[in-house]
């Protein structure tokens, strides 16, 4: 497999990723817009956890990344019908698990996995062990104090952390490649769960410009939607107050932002390395 193998697109199809998942959503607003719902209720159950038991916050939150993988497959499922001219429906969640590919789905974790494990060591590096724990009691010291004293933040290693974050971006970023077009790759195909992975990197990297413009068109989209979003929490919040907003605040985000990024995921995977199979035409056909 060869970069031959994913089609070259240009760089205003980063756009047209964007507005895809703005046109899956609109043409199924209430079905697409609802499995978003679900993903926002399951993430909210983890963040108001995390106010009554650390521990079951945390093992929700296990939970939570677990399952990710297999939610995003079942959305990206609902975007291909919906795409054909059907609707989506709660079901097509877990199309993932009723096609045998739980697995597979899983398996992206692992990019996001060994991010993780490179940034810590990156740290530990960078910084050092022992500064690390000094930093620590240091950041400990300047919580505690009413107005913290400005030659404890000095003696941070600012610049080192700095080069840290930007290190941090760089790896997620490519820990990213992978994962893009991984899940409809896996959906649609027979491929393995490296394969597909591979593939996404592929498509990735040959379509720089087009991942650049999809990036920044998805930070402003996002931040449009959380304007709007806040607009209705505000009203939320007049009506029953401020948890009432946080709760409808995270509920609306989630529920258009979700169905809008899986869509641009399925629209990129349809451009860069679809075959030229045309989709269900419904959910029926297709389970």
């Amino acid at each position: 497999m060869t970069m031959k193998d994913v089609r070259k697109v240009p760089a205003s199809a980063g756009a047209e990723w964007v507005l895809g998942g703005f046109r899956l959503l609109r043409q199924s607003p209430v079905g697409f817009g609802t499995l978003g719902l679900v993903y926002g209720l399951i993430a909210l159950v983890v963040s108001l956890s995390a106010e009554k038991s650390t521990p079951l916050a945390l093992l929700l939150e296990l939970v939570l990344v677990v399952v990710a993988p297999l939610l995003i497959g079942g959305m990206v499922f609902a975007a291909r019908i919906i795409d054909a001219g059907g609707h989506a429906a709660p079901e097509h969640l877990l199309q993932g698990v009723r096609e045998g590919k739980a697995a597979r789905l899983m398996a992206t974790l692992l990019p996001q996995v060994l991010a993780v494990l490179v940034c810590a060591l990156l740290l530990v590096v960078l910084v050092g062990g022992d500064q690390l724990q000094e930093m620590a009691q240091t950041i400990a010291q300047m919580q505690a104090q009413a107005h913290p004293d400005p030659a404890l933040a000095e003696s941070l290693p600012i610049g080192r952390l700095m080069l840290w974050l930007l290190l941090v971006c760089v790896v997620g970023i490519v820990a990213g490649f992978f994962t893009f077009v991984a899940a409809p790759e896996i959906m649609f195909t027979d491929s393995s769960a490296l394969d597909a992975m591979r593939r996404s990197f592929r498509a990735c990297l040959r379509n720089l410009p087009a991942l650049l413009v999809f990036f920044v068109l998805t930070v402003i989209a996002a931040f449009a939607v959380y304007i709007a979003v806040m607009l209705v929490a505000l009203v939320a919040r007049l009506v029953a107050g401020p948890a009432a907003m946080e709760i409808v605040a995270q509920l609306l985000a989630t529920a258009v932002l979700m169905p809008v990024i899986t869509g641009a995921m399925y629209t990129g995977w349809k451009q860069m390395l679809a075959d030229a199979v045309a989709p269900p035409r419904d959910a029926t056909i297709a389970m």
